[in-house]
């Protein structure tokens, strides 16, 4: 199996439409949960094709893994691309690993981190983390220890367990100038995401 997102194993919240469907989300995410695959996708294929951005990335999971289908990373980008298109973050992630790993496209950084970068304000901590680690390579002119921090420091309160460590670490080559800057840049953000801040303590 490919390594994704952390919901490939645990589901995490989600709001279902009270709109009446061909198929039906969560029976096929419990399905899915459950190695039933070919369950998820009856469930989730006519779902996906009409734009559903929940069902599109259930079958962006299914063809990028090869979960009771051929692997395909063609169709996993076709549907991670409809949902991510939609504002769904973890669709986002998925796309941001298959850039920066070359998997059905050309590899490329800069659009991982275009796609990392969705996620992560999607609330991704994973993403935050991604963010986080590629602003600490201070081989690269990439480099902003003030960046890496704010997204360590994002990842921490939205409970990630090893972004403490890793905030801490870049905090001891910034000075206190710059981890000021840091804070502020988390405040600002926490601030534009009040909602996904609080979805994160109620977990």
């Amino acid at each position: 199996m490919r390594r994704f997102s952390r919901v490939i194993l645990a589901a995490s919240l989600i709001l279902f439409s009270t709109v009446a469907f061909a198929g039906d989300f969560k029976k096929g995410w419990d399905a899915y949960n459950s190695a039933d695959y070919a369950t998820a996708r009856s469930e989730w294929q006519e779902l996906a094709d009409t734009g559903d951005a929940d069902a599109a990335y259930g079958m962006g999971l299914l063809y990028g893994n090869g979960f009771g289908v051929d692997m395909d990373d063609a169709l996993a980008l076709k549907y991670y691309g409809v949902a991510a298109d939609q504002g769904h973050g973890d669709a986002a992630f998925n796309l941001a690993v298959m850039h920066q790993n070359g998997w059905g496209v050309p590899m490329d950084e800069s659009k991982a981190n275009e796609w990392y970068l969705i996620a992560a304000n999607k609330g991704n901590t994973e993403a935050q983390m991604a963010l986080g680690r590629w602003y600490a390579m201070d081989f690269l002119d990439s480099y902003d220890p003030v960046e890496s921090y704010k997204w360590f420091s994002l990842a921490q309160k939205l409970g990630d367990y090893d972004a403490r460590d890793k905030r801490e670490f870049i905090a001891t080559r910034m000075t206190a100038e710059q981890i000021a800057q840091g804070d502020g840049l988390v405040d600002t953000w926490i601030d534009a995401h009040k909602t996904i801040v609080a979805g994160a303590a109620n977990e």
